[in-house]
C-alpha cells in the first residue's frame, strides 16, 4: 500500500497523530503520538511508525491484540490507516533484527516523525532509561480522502 498521502499529513503537522487500540472490555483507548512513514526494519514494507514509552498501556494491549488505527489531521482534512502492529524494544524482540540495532531504529522512527536532536547520545540514553519501543503499523486499510 502506498503511504504517500499519509506522508503528506505527517509533513503538515509535525507528525501528530491519534492512535487507537482496543481495551480488554472492547472500548477504545486513544492517545496523541508523533508518527511517521518509513520502511519496516525487517520486511522493508512501508509502515506508520512511532516510539512509545516502555510502560505504556498501548504496548500491553498490542502484545495481546496487535491491531491499531492511526489518524493524522490537518485542519478539516484527515487520513488514517488501520493495520497489524509489530514492536521492537527492550521487552519486544523482533525476529530478523538484532537487539543491538534498537538505538538506530528508534532514531530512524523519530526522524520519520519529523524529529531532530542536537545530542544523539543523550537521546539514546533517555530512550534506554524509559524503555522506549519502536511500534510499526502495517497498513491493511487506508481511511479518509484528505
Amino acid at each position: 500500500m502506498n503511504l504517500e498521502k499519509v506522508q503528506d499529513f505527517v509533513n503538515l503537522d509535525h507528525g501528530l497523530a491519534t492512535v487507537s487500540v482496543s481495551r480488554a472490555d472492547g472500548s477504545v483507548h486513544s492517545s496523541v503520538v508523533n508518527a511517521g512513514v518509513m520502511n519496516h526494519p525487517v520486511s522493508k514494507a512501508q509502515v506508520v511508525a512511532m516510539v512509545v514509552l516502555g510502560g505504556a498501556f498501548k504496548l500491553k494491549r498490542w502484545r495481546a491484540h496487535p491491531g491499531a488505527s492511526v489518524v493524522f489531521r490537518a485542519g478539516w482534512q484527515w487520513v488514517g490507516i488501520e493495520g497489524e502492529v509489530t514492536m521492537f524494544g527492550p521487552n519486544d524482540p523482533l525476529e530478523g533484527i538484532d537487539a543491538s540495532e534498537l538505538p538506530t531504529v528508534l532514531r530512524e522512527v523519530f526522524k520519520a516523525a519529523g524529529g531532530t536532536h542536537d545530542d544523539w547520545d543523550e537521546y539514546d540514553r533517555v530512550m534506554r532509561e524509559e524503555g522506549r519501543t519502536a511500534v510499526f503499523v502495517a497498513p491493511s486499510r487506508l481511511l479518509g480522502a484528505g
